[in-house]
């Protein structure tokens, strides 16, 4: 139905009358103000902003733990060893595998969320690092280990964004 049909039917009333006087109400209030505040965020917070923040952000935090267990470059620390052997006592998995199997994830994993190279699979392998460690080693800290799977479960989801080498390489 056109815009002439409209009127002579009176369908379109409501359509003109906001065509002559500008913007619905709506529009020209408080809801208005909002939307055209959300749509100049959609504008600056960008997918691309999301996925290297998430990024950063994640690997940060698994890289600053990585550091705590080694000396030196990647030594890994008597005290990593104690930690695994007995606080963390990981089943099936022999505390020493498991001090170097982690500490080196936590090393390797988050330099490449970093470079945006093979991030789903990295995001993927830390988000099984954080169920292990919520079922296993602290339960009780699920509010912090949502917020890392919140933040894995998107790069998973969504891949490294467009500041990446996955993005350079072609890798989805």
């Amino acid at each position: 139905m056109n815009r002439t049909s409209m009127q002579s039917t009176g369908a379109g009333k409501a359509a003109a009358h906001h065509d002559a006087d500008g913007p619905p109400p709506a529009a020209r209030g408080l809801t208005g103000r909002w939307n055209r505040l959300a749509q100049g965020l959609n504008r600056v917070i960008t997918p691309t902003l999301l996925a290297l923040l998430a990024r950063v952000s994640v690997a940060a935090i698994f890289l600053l733990s990585g550091r705590t267990k080694v000396s030196g470059l990647l030594t890994v620390k008597d005290s990593t060893y104690a930690l695994f052997r007995y606080e963390y006592q990981l089943p099936l998995i022999a505390p020493e595998i498991a001090a170097h199997l982690a500490t080196y994830a936590e090393h390797v994993l988050p330099l490449l969320l970093i470079l945006g190279l093979f991030t789903r699979l990295s995001a993927m392998a830390l988000l099984a690092m954080t169920l292990v460690i919520e079922i296993f080693v602290y339960p009780d800290a699920w509010v912090t280990h949502l917020s890392w799977a919140a933040l894995l479960l998107y790069l998973i989801g969504r891949g490294a964004g467009a500041v990446s080498l996955d993005r350079r390489l072609g890798i989805d």
